[in-house]
């Protein structure tokens, strides 16, 4: 009897992953884009810009892609194929390999000029500043 293991929100992933396929197909974006799997990821705000981490342990530098356009940030890549532990009669992997896909809409406040990114240790780090107030100033009324 082979054991399988259960995974209880797989199909709900799934589901999930559908429907932003078919969202961004009806708002006229790329129709045809699937992920294999989708990082987590963490955004903080801070006083003076975003902070967005996404766990990606495995992946390359290389093989990350960060694009900014009409206000909405996009994460996708690829972990790559390793080798496989086998064996006769024992075959395990547990880790998800393939394309990944995120897309972030960024608030009015986001200065889409001077975005930054970086991974290390498997952690991609995007930062995404404010624009710079304006300071208020005092008109003076005549009469």
């Amino acid at each position: 009897m082979a054991l399988m293991r259960y995974e209880p929100w797989s199909l709900l992933n799934q589901l999930s992953r559908e429907l932003e396929r078919m969202q961004g197909a009806d708002q006229g974006e790329e129709p045809a884009i699937t992920a294999d799997w989708s990082p987590a990821v963490d955004i903080r705000e801070e006083s003076d810009g975003y902070v967005l981490h996404a766990d990606l342990p495995g992946v390359d530098a290389k093989d990350i892609e960060v694009h900014m356009e009409n206000g909405v940030l996009t994460i996708r890549g690829e972990r790559r194929h390793e080798s496989k532990e086998e064996r006769e009669n024992y075959k395990r992997i547990e880790r998800v390999r393939g394309t990944f896909f995120r897309r972030f809409s960024l608030p009015d406040t986001a200065d889409s000029d001077n975005i930054s990114a970086r991974c290390e240790n498997g952690v991609l780090e995007v930062r995404i500043p404010k624009h710079a107030k304006v300071q208020p100033r005092r008109i003076t009324v005549e009469g």
